[in-house]
């Protein structure tokens, strides 16, 4: 059975996505913003539960300062929180929380918890299909953009970062689209439609972060509205675009 934390897992795909592992009998670590969420579903669930801000960066370094004080590794990472539409996209730190909770946030999260991941373990990313060309400026918090633009963006910095970081040795790192418009609450407030089956989406999540066909998937991106690994956006796919936008994030960070 294997150890895995679920970022966003008090409510949408996050959530049933645990509770699937969970009936599996593996151990899942929840993790949300909301205390009172947290505590209502690590209750539930009979699971430990992490409280914890994306959108600030101090907490996430908290996050798994805390997790590696209490578990001594962890097979799988899924960073599956993200946002679209906020009452205030800018933080008070001038950055975009699509950005910083989108593609930022999950990046310094997997970075830290890396020695405790190894060789052996795995980093499932929440990806879309909605990839848009990095505006590096945006990114740094220097251009403001709508929400589609910067979501869609977000989501092509945290697949590149993904392949960038499958380059180093270390756990098999992967970018998925769970599945467009699925029945979530991101979809529900930023669509206005029900969305589709959520099972859609944590069924893929399971397969990425427990079975053999994405043992070598590495440095991948699967999309799984065509149920296939296949090419992100063409950006994707340029280590020399890639490594500005790594690079962007990096200085922010630092």
């Amino acid at each position: 059975m294997k150890k895995i934390l679920i970022t966003g897992s008090t409510d949408g795909i996050g959530l049933e996505t645990a509770r699937e592992l969970v009936k599996q009998g593996h151990t899942v670590l929840v993790h949300g913003r909301s205390a009172a969420k947290v505590e209502a579903v690590s209750r539930e669930l009979n699971c430990e539960g992490y409280v914890a801000d994306l959108s600030d960066l101090a907490e996430v370094e908290a996050l798994a300062a805390t997790i590696a004080e209490k578990h001594a590794s962890l097979d799988v990472l899924i960073n599956n929180a993200g946002v679209l539409k906020v009452p205030e996209p800018v933080l008070a730190n001038g950055l975009d929380v699509r950005f910083v909770v989108n593609a930022v946030s999950p990046y310094l999260l997997t970075r830290k918890l890396l020695p405790m991941l190894g060789n052996s373990g795995r980093v499932v990313n929440l990806s879309s299909a909605a990839q848009s060309p990095v505006d590096l400026n945006a990114l740094a918090g220097k251009r403001s953009l709508g929400d589609m633009p910067a979501y869609a963006q977000s989501k092509l910095a945290i697949t590149m970062w993904s392949m960038d970081m499958a380059q180093k040795p270390g756990p098999m790192i992967v970018a998925v689209n769970p599945g467009s418009l699925l029945g979530t609450k991101m979809v529900r407030e930023g669509f206005g439609t029900a969305g589709n089956d959520i099972n859609i989406g944590v069924d893929i999540l399971c397969r990425a972060a427990l079975s053999d066909e994405f043992a070598d998937a590495s440095g991948t991106y699967y999309d799984n509205d065509s149920k296939r690994f296949a090419d992100p956006h063409p950006d994707a796919l340029n280590p020399a675009i890639r490594k500005e936008v790594v690079r962007t994030i990096e200085l922010l960070l630092n």
